[in-house]
């Protein structure tokens, strides 16, 4: 039963804040800028530009920063209708993404149901990537996956690019 009004809770939350998606995503909705311009919910921060040893796993912390006000479920929700935060280098780039290190998250609690408690990022956080580079100069649009929220509703899924120009020597 108490498993029932958790998911009602959350079910709930959801519904309602897609209700009122279309206005908040007009308003949160921007191009991506490293210029400051209008800050996306979820912003890249750095490295611009990195260079490693070709061909062997070399550790990468990329940093993001969330708009104030807003949270973003964290790679592993506790509940799987929830979308996980996922960092992805597409295939193409000349880079691979070996493995991600996502940090823990913290318990936030809904105001709507004060015993539904989720995981989630605020703030700054860094993922821990490792990557196998091939030789050469590689611009690389990592992807970074995420759902943007506030204390009552919710975005729509988002997707934002995280530019690195990455060395392989």
């Amino acid at each position: 039963m108490l498993n029932v009004r958790r998911f009602a809770g959350i079910a709930a939350v959801v519904a309602w804040g897609l209700t009122g998606v279309g206005a908040c995503a007009q308003v949160q909705e921007t191009k991506p800028t490293h210029t400051g311009a209008k800050a996306e919910a979820v912003q890249y921060l750095y490295p611009e530009q990195i260079t490693v040893p070709a061909g062997k796993p070399t550790p990468v912390a990329l940093h993001f920063r969330i708009k104030p006000g807003l949270h973003i479920n964290s790679h592993a929700p506790k509940d799987e209708f929830l979308i996980p935060t996922v960092l992805s280098i597409p295939d193409s780039s000349g880079v691979r993404l070996e493995a991600a290190t996502y940090p823990a998250g913290v318990e936030f609690e809904l105001p709507v149901d004060p015993g539904t408690k989720l995981v989630v990022y605020t703030g700054e956080f860094a993922i821990q990537a490792r990557i196998v580079a091939q030789p050469g100069d590689h611009m690389v649009e990592a992807k970074l996956h995420y759902q943007a929220c506030d204390a009552n509703a919710c975005l729509p899924p988002k997707t934002i690019t995280a530019p690195i120009n990455v060395v392989g020597k």
